[in-house]
């Protein structure tokens, strides 16, 4: 009997679930780490998944890059420790609780009760983990389940708890009266990096509206992509370098800048004057829409200057209502403008005509109001992307409220600096994207008006003093009530304990805010240790990170809580090197969606091709930064091309080594006594290796399969075996 084995006749699925099984039984992974204690280690960083919603297609490549990666550091004798995380607070949670429960807005939840409501989203977060479980060993990821960090333990929360009072003492925490992207089915405030997520193109009727100067039967024209903002209009501002055409068009006299007065009217126009936009300052108008009052003793309706106009689109002449619009609020502060609210938190206009409509809903029938007033131009349908919230899709409002924030603006070279340092693959991102953003960057809206989070650990006074807890223990050891370090770290259980205040005597209620998730992710180098409070050393060796992985769209989520957070704490970047998957999509380049039926179901693909074929394909069809085309042919391609190629191969060679009774251990021929042909594919062999591994280190993973399957099909079966055939054939 020969020594090697034929290939299994099992189905392929079958056998790489018997392998996986075996993985499992002797703990492959801990093996691994095991043989390799006192090498060097690989540090890798996972991030966290939300346990909530089944595994993905998406969540297959992005597992492949990262398992891709640490298999390869450690056949190159690292020690590549991997440890699981589970992302389990914030919206995404709360709103699929909601719908189980057929809860609608935050006052059933209140009548529901938070303690029970907390409970169900508790419950809810680990609903497809045994999913997770079965995609993670199924597609032979090998990753630390067992032992895994998870945002909602009170150990993980503390640690957050340490970084937030820490922030708090050294004075980057204040609360700040800001317009804010603002979700009115959420009833929270969002922060500028989850809006970046949430843009979408929409088509909408938009206005150009004639606003009649005070002094003269003359119009200023006004360009709104929002219609439903114009009852909250106290101002008009212009560039105050531009120059601005009175012109005559059609008998009616009206302000327009001077680049776009054709691109309004056309070339029907009589020009009047040419005025400087800085002469048109405090010019007064009549209010366009008489149904909010302005406050008595408060100036309205006149012209404002700022740099922000631009002349790209519009008339050059900006509507400005402080109420929603954060360059709209700073011109208001600014000139000491009202600030008109008809609309309430749940997003509907509590005045006006169309009192309980929702705002975006209202806008047919204000156009219709502003045809039959005679104050509309024209209206235009244009499509232009407008943010909506991250998780439950609802159309954002830019809303006056108060929010706790961080003022990142105060690390913004530090953390450009530290980004300049990290190794972003492709390179584009880091600079460009992730550069920009940093660039632009605004301070981090923390506070989150909900409650199923980490809660906002600062309590507060009726004399208006504020005082910030960083650990259990200082909470016990500072309570009024008598509560030990079990308590539980949500709410509503730290909403009852209270403190005394160290300025009045007086007793401090912790402010009911809940954290930004975002946070809860970025602190997972600290929170996965409960650092500071113990496990130091494990900090100290696996801190910063060697290599993380995720999606592109992680530029404003993880990519940036994680180094916002580690520049403050540390002051470097916690990871040293990025590499970033984009969406896979349809073959014909259609984002997935159940809605249009086009999704592909992993569990499905690895019974049928593979967990393997699958994986390979992914990387394979092409470079995983830019967007992929999955084509099931393209599948079945690699199969059929590459696996059953080296399938083949090795069946050609098992039945004549085992013919001939070959034992390797016994067989050797000097290189320089080889035929020509088998020096070639030697060589052919070496100079893969040699590029294979250079592609690696670069974090080129595609340029690495593409070259191994090149070898395998080309190199090693149509010209090596195909010439040697008759080598084999002869006794």
């Amino acid at each position: 009997m020969g020594v090697f084995k034929p290939l299994s006749n099992l189905p392929v699925s079958e056998s790489e679930k018997k392998i996986a099984e075996f993985w499992e039984e002797i703990d492959i992974l801990q093996k691994s780490i095991d043989s390799r204690e006192g090498k060097k280690p690989f540090i890798f960083y996972e991030g966290p998944p939300t346990a909530n919603g089944r595994p993905g297609i998406h969540h297959v490549i992005s597992r492949t890059l990262k398992d891709i990666v640490c298999r390869y550091k450690t056949m190159t004798g690292h020690q590549v420790k991997r440890k699981a995380g589970w992302d389990t607070h914030g919206l995404p949670v709360e709103i699929e609780v909601e719908k189980q429960l057929g809860l609608k807005n935050k006052q059933e939840i209140e009548e529901y009760g938070i303690e029970k409501f907390n409970q169900k989203c508790r419950e809810s977060v680990f609903t497809y983990e045994k999913q997770w479980r079965e995609m993670t060993k199924r597609m032979g990821y090998e990753i630390d389940l067992d032992n895994p960090y998870i945002t909602l333990d009170n150990d993980y929360i503390e640690t957050e708890w340490w970084i937030l009072d820490k922030f708090f003492k050294e004075g980057y925490i204040y609360e700040g009266h800001k317009i804010l992207p603002y979700c009115s089915r959420c009833g929270t405030g969002l922060a500028s990096h989850e809006v970046a997520q949430g843009y979408k193109e929409i088509k909408t009727d938009t206005v150009y509206v004639k606003f009649k100067r005070k002094d003269a039967d003359e119009y200023f024209l006004v360009w709104t992509t929002t219609p439903w903002t114009l009852a909250s209009n106290v101002a008009l501002t212009v560039n105050p370098e531009e120059t601005y055409l009175k012109i005559r068009h059609k008998g009616e006299v009206y302000y327009v800048v001077k680049p776009l007065v054709q691109q309004v009217v056309g070339e029907d126009y009589e020009v009047i004057e040419e005025i400087k936009g800085k002469e048109l300052e405090y010019v007064e108008y009549e209010q366009l829409m008489p149904f909010v009052s302005v406050p008595e003793g408060k100036k309205a309706f006149i012209v404002t200057l700022a740099d922000y106009v631009t002349v790209e689109d519009g008339t050059g002449i900006v509507h400005t209502a402080p109420a929603f619009g954060e360059d709209d609020y700073n011109t208001g502060v600014r000139y000491d403008l009202p600030v008109l609210q008809p609309v309430d938190e749940d997003g509907k206009y509590i005045e006006t005509p169309w009192k309980g409509t929702f705002v975006m809903d209202a806008d047919p029938e204000i156009i219709r109001w502003l045809a039959e007033e005679g104050k509309l131009f024209r209206k235009q349908k244009v499509a232009h992307n407008y943010p909506h919230c991250w998780r439950c899709q609802t159309p954002l409002l830019y809303y006056a409220k108060p929010s706790w924030y961080i003022e990142m603006t105060r690390l913004k070279e530090k953390l450009i600096e530290n980004n300049n340092n990290v190794e972003w693959y492709p390179s584009f991102v880091g600079e460009k994207r992730f550069g920009n953003w940093l660039e632009n960057l605004n301070d981090w809206a923390i506070s989150r008006s909900r409650y199923w989070g980490t809660p906002l650990n600062i309590w507060r006074c009726e004399c208006g003093h504020d005082e910030s807890i960083g650990s259990r223990k200082e909470l016990v050891e500072r309570a009024i009530e008598n509560i030990d370090e079990t308590i539980e770290l949500h709410r509503p259980y730290v909403d009852e304990v209270h403190l005394e205040c160290p300025k009045c005597g007086g007793t401090m209620t912790r402010v009911k805010d809940v954290i930004d998730c975002w946070f809860d992710s970025g602190s997972m180098p600290f929170a996965q240790h409960h650092y500071p409070f113990e496990n130091k050393e494990n900090f100290d060796e696996l801190f910063p990170a060697d290599f993380i992985c995720e999606g592109i769209d992680q530029t404003r989520g993880w990519f940036y809580s994680l180094i916002a957070i580690s520049t403050f704490v540390k002051g470097v970047s916690p990871y040293k090197r990025v590499l970033v998957n984009d969406l896979i999509l349809d073959k014909e380049g259609k984002k997935m969606s159940k809605s249009r039926g086009n999704t592909v179901d992993p569990f499905e693909l690895f019974d049928e091709y593979g967990a393997d074929a699958l994986r390979w394909y992914l990387i394979y069809v092409s470079p995983p930064w830019v967007p992929t085309r999955f084509d099931i042919d393209g599948l079945k391609e690699v199969v059929s091309k590459f696996f059953v190629t080296i399938k083949n191969v090795y069946n050609f060679f098992t039945l004549y080594a085992n013919t001939d009774n070959l034992d390797p251990r016994e067989f050797f021929v000097d290189y320089k006594d080889r035929p020509e042909l088998d020096r070639w594919i030697l060589s052919k062999y070496n100079n893969l290796k040699k590029t294979v591994e250079e592609d690696m280190e670069a974090y080129d993973l595609t340029r690495a399969v593409r070259r191994i399957q090149d070898f395998a099909n080309e190199d090693l079966s149509n010209w090596y075996i195909r010439r040697s055939r008759r080598r084999f054939w002869d006794p």
